[in-house]
């Protein structure tokens, strides 16, 4: 008879690397029980998922419990900056999400911001409406990509990035705040480092 895995434990006191650590990848949160990421969203080829390691409990196993649980005592969330020019932020944020999802993050526990031009799946999704587009946040099962603009509408996520590829100061300098205020565990920031680092010092106001 298979066992089953343990809980998985979140360690928030963990130290990990900060704002100007040299090490220019996100650190991958506690493996998740939650299915594995359906596919990418927006145009072009899905990329490859690897299947489940374990089945789903049965219906006589009491279901882990979800690292939402223990939100009400989580502490600042740890910040990873990934360096990259404006036209290349999107990108460096969409290979921070490979690799978190690669190393067991479920889609649904990841929020992507944009401050520039929109996440392609994002504009695709929004020709349909707003409330469908919308509503796919609500359902929380895959990776949710928003316009930094609406960051008030976002939800708290685990794991938010954020890719700085343009707009205004005034978007950046209130989104990079709000982004890290609904990042439960994880903010991974991908643009200008001093940029990013004046920013997020700005909106702090300390």
């Amino acid at each position: 008879m298979p066992l089953i895995p343990e809980e998985p434990q979140i360690h928030e006191s963990a130290q990990g690397p900060r704002a100007t650590a040299s090490t220019p990848r996100p650190v991958p949160g506690p493996r998740s029980a939650a299915s594995p990421r359906p596919g990418r969203p927006g145009p072009g080829p899905a990329r490859p998922v690897a299947p489940a390691s374990h089945p789903h409990p049965g219906a006589g196993q009491s279901p882990a419990k979800r690292p939402e649980n223990r939100s009400d005592q989580r502490t600042t969330p740890q910040l990873q900056l990934i360096p990259a020019p404006v036209d290349g932020a999107l990108d460096a944020a969409e290979e921070a999400l490979d690799l978190l999802l690669e190393t067991g993050r479920a889609p649904g526990e990841i929020l992507v911001l944009t401050t520039g031009d929109p996440h392609p799946w994002a504009a695709h999704e929004l020709s349909f409406g707003e409330a469908a587009y919308w509503a796919q946040q609500d359902t929380g099962d895959d990776v949710f990509f928003a316009d930094a603009s609406a960051v008030e509408r976002a939800t708290t996520r685990p794991v938010v990035i954020v890719a700085v590829n343009g707009g205004g100061e005034e978007t950046a300098a209130r989104a990079l705040p709000a982004a890290m205020a609904r990042a439960g565990a994880l903010l991974v920031v991908c643009g200008d480092p001093q940029r990013i680092t004046a920013l997020l010092g700005a909106g702090a106001g300390v």
